[in-house]
C-alpha cells in the first residue's frame, strides 16, 4: 500500500515523466516528447509540434496540488487550459 507522502499511483506518471514519441504533422519525423509537455521542436524541421494532454488525477482530485507539488501542478494545469 502507497504512503500519501509518495503519492498515490495515479500520480507517478506526473512526478516521474518518462519520454515518449509522436510523429512530426509536417514532416513525418519522430519526435521525442515528455509525458509531462504538450509541445517539443521536431529535430528535423525545426517546427513546434503539439499534442494534448490526456485526463490524469490532476482534473479531479482534490489532493491533487499537494500530491504532486504546486509549482508542476500549476504548470501543468496552465499547459491544459491553454490546449482547451
Amino acid at each position: 500500500m502507497s504512503n500519501f507522502n509518495e503519492g498515490c499511483p495515479g500520480s507517478v506518471e506526473i512526478k516521474s515523466p518518462f519520454p515518449e514519441e509522436i510523429i512530426c504533422l509536417f514532416c513525418g519525423s519522430t519526435v521525442e516528447i515528455w509525458s509531462d509537455e504538450t509541445e517539443a521542436v521536431c529535430g528535423k524541421c525545426g517546427k513546434v509540434v503539439t499534442r494534448d494532454m490526456r485526463q490524469t488525477c490532476l482534473d479531479w482530485c482534490p489532493a491533487a496540488k499537494e500530491c504532486v507539488g504546486a509549482e508542476k501542478y500549476e504548470r501543468l494545469m496552465k499547459k491544459k487550459k491553454k490546449g482547451e
